[in-house]
């Protein structure tokens, strides 16, 4: 993982816009055309020059040809691919190193948030290092609404960040606060925690949109929404006591 970002830290296209939006993708060829549609319609709405970055993680279906399709034929339309799968969290932090504008969004592809609530989220992002929604009238299951209150809660007590919804695959940050953020498997739970553990990190959370799953299957069981955070909170509690913050004030470089 640390090669492939280094192979791609020369300039890049994203480093033209002012936000990136990356769409981590693993089995999700079902979703391909919705995500082409509803992504397009929104970059000309954005609120500031914005472009999308696949994330292929070595998905076994035909997601990577249906990608490789879409940015042909679109134009502010980008991927990267995975040799193999490597996780919701490896995928998001790919696209964190791989960036280079300003910002970074972040989005699930089976589009259950809205690409154009992230105007929602821009409107604040000047102002703090994360904006991140809110699922309003979440439209899961009971059973995956209380797992997710469980987890949750238990993040909360576990690391004092008082986010209500980390859940939420909507998410706007400032690449350099981004870039920073320590990688280990679960981080993408953790977002508003480890933007608070820099020095001037702050966030904000915002209500948007949530809709039901339309095409494809939840990569997400028991395991992965429940028990996994639960141990991945005693990884960040460990971290968080060794986390290295420092501020060059003057070099000769």
């Amino acid at each position: 993982m640390k090669e492939f970002a280094q192979n791609l830290l020369a300039e890049n296209r994203t480093a033209s816009y002012d936000l990136t939006i990356i769409v981590p993708v693993y089995n999700e060829e079902d979703n391909m055309a919705a995500l082409e549609e509803k992504l397009s319609a929104f970059l000309p709405k954005a609120k500031c020059p914005a472009c999308v970055l696949f994330v292929n993680d070595g998905s076994k279906d035909n997601s990577l040809e249906g990608i490789r399709t879409i940015c042909g034929r679109n134009e502010h339309f980008y991927y990267v691919n995975f040799r193999k799968n490597a996780g919701l969290s490896a995928a998001i932090k790919a696209g964190f190193d791989v960036a280079q504008s300003k910002y970074v969004g972040y989005i699930d592809a089976d589009l259950q948030t809205a690409p154009d609530d992230f105007n929602l989220l821009l409107d604040y992002i000047e102002d703090n290092k994360l904006v991140m929604g809110i699922r309003a009238a979440r439209k899961d299951s009971a059973f995956k609404r209380l797992q997710s209150k469980i987890a949750n809660s238990f993040r909360r007590m576990m690391t004092h960040d008082g986010a209500t919804d980390t859940g939420c695959p909507l998410k706007v940050l400032h690449t350099d606060y981004a870039k920073r953020i320590p990688f280990f498997t679960g981080m993408h739970r953790f977002l508003p925690a480890l933007i608070l553990l820099q020095d001037g990190g702050c966030y904000k959370e915002i209500a948007v949109r949530h809709f039901p799953r339309t095409a494809g299957v939840s990569k997400y069981n028991l395991w992965n929404r429940l028990l996994g955070p639960f141990k991945d909170c005693f990884a960040y509690r460990w971290m968080k006591h060794r986390y290295i913050n420092y501020d060059i004030n003057e070099n000769n470089i």
